[in-house]
């Protein structure tokens, strides 16, 4: 039976003003940790009252490069001062780049770019079909694509169509058809999965939000494998897992494994815009014509802008580096808590772990909120697991730093 905990500290004054005037007029749909921030410098977020936090999430990797990056504040500046938005009715001087530049880092031909990963999934999708009734020779309106179990691509109706997740899925019905779901990691079921009329296999090499879920050594070996015996796509969605997060510029590189197509986000924006795309080749990309898919904000000036510096960022390697020299160091600590005791399982690939905390220790929000009282800012999921994804920028001392905090959580 685990022990009683002791109530979490109300907040401060000025946050509980502040969280109660968001509550009045914005929708429930998230539960944030009682922390306002109200600036952000590399891996540390200060809040409204002047606290310090060091931030072990990076918006789900979308802060790679930290907070307030330089270079990426900088390329932002400058762009504001020229052209922010043109729309794809006309072409605009820092597109071309851009195409040619995300290409090039995924060894790919095309680029389709979007705002935000939920759209860059279901452009994907929309590629994989129309890729299907075109190219492959699928019966109109029969196109299946097969997706795993536990995955998380984005919220849209018809992605969480194909969620396992009650809480993504649930009172959002009628549901999109037109998708199967395997079992995450099951080369088997994937395989008998595969019948005639499959356009593409949707997959996370590394599943986030069902908590850092690693697939067994040879799993996207298999998957790249059976897709190409039987002409199928293989769409890698690496929104959360891709542009270094995992000690590789792409997660599928663990297995040297290339798919077909690419789903990015998140990191491409650097934390400064949104940005998404679609990256493959001209066979798949080039089944679109002018006015069957688009986005008024998509590939715009300052997005490029931005994201022709990650980019550049990425080019150098350094921060791939960092990402598996420092992942390294986290999951031999972290592994060191399992040993006692405080932690049940230690999941991650690079700089980025699940820990799924021993009840006897508390639930991940407790964990979370604890932690957060030291100063360190973690999220939960699915009760029991906390996640660790730093900006790749982050210090070796400040990440010891914020081990130490949850060493010190755990023995409590």
């Amino acid at each position: 039976m685990a022990p009683p905990r002791t109530p979490a500290a109300p907040p401060p004054a000025a946050t509980a003003r502040a969280i109660a005037a968001v509550e009045a007029h914005s929708a429930h749909n998230y539960h944030p940790l009682p922390v306002v921030v109200a600036s952000a410098e590399g891996a540390w977020m200060t809040d409204i009252e002047g606290r310090r936090f060091l931030d072990l999430l990076a918006g789900y990797s979308a802060l790679n490069f930290g907070h307030g990056n330089r270079r990426l504040i900088d390329a932002a500046k400058a762009q504001l001062d020229r052209v922010t938005l043109t729309s794809r009715a006309f072409h605009h001087d820092r597109f071309a780049e851009f195409c040619a530049r995300l290409a090039e880092l995924c060894g790919m031909e095309m680029v389709l770019p979007m705002n935000t990963g939920a759209e860059a999934v279901e452009t994907a999708v929309k590629t994989a079909r129309k890729w299907g009734y075109r190219v492959k020779g699928v019966p109109d309106g029969m196109a299946k694509i097969v997706v795993a179990a536990d995955n998380f691509h984005g919220r849209t109706t018809t992605i969480v169509s194909f969620a396992t997740d009650p809480e993504a899925r649930a009172d959002f019905g009628p549901y999109t058809p037109g998708f199967e779901i395997v079992p995450y990691g099951d080369l088997t079921a994937l395989d008998a999965a595969l019948t005639e009329n499959a356009v593409a296999v949707l997959l996370e090499p590394v599943q986030g939000e069902a908590g850092v879920r690693v697939p067994p050594a040879g799993y996207l070996a298999g998957v790249r494998r059976l897709t190409r015996e039987r002409n199928v796509l293989f769409v890698a969605d690496e929104i959360q897992s891709g542009l270094g997060r995992t000690g590789k510029t792409f997660a599928c590189e663990h297995e040297d494994v290339v798919p077909d197509m690419y789903v990015l986000g998140k990191a491409l924006g650097g934390g400064v815009v949104p940005v998404s795309a679609v990256v493959s080749s001209a066979a798949v990309l080039g089944v679109f014509r002018p006015g069957e898919h688009g986005s008024t904000f998509g590939g715009n000036p300052l997005a490029c802008a931005v994201a022709l510096e990650v980019l550049a960022m990425l080019r150098t390697g350094e921060f791939q580096r960092r990402a598996a020299e420092l992942g390294d160091h986290l999951h031999r600590e972290l592994g060191r808590l399992r040993e006692t005791g405080a932690v049940e399982e230690v999941r991650g690939r690079g700089l980025w772990a699940g820990v799924d905390i021993a009840p006897s220790r508390g639930t991940g929000r407790e964990i979370s909120e604890r932690l957060m009282e030291r100063g360190v800012l973690v999220k939960d999921t699915h009760g029991a697991t906390i996640r660790i994804a730093p900006p790749l920028v982050i210090s070796k001392g400040d990440l010891d730093w914020g081990l130490e905090q949850l060493r010190a959580v755990l023995a409590d």
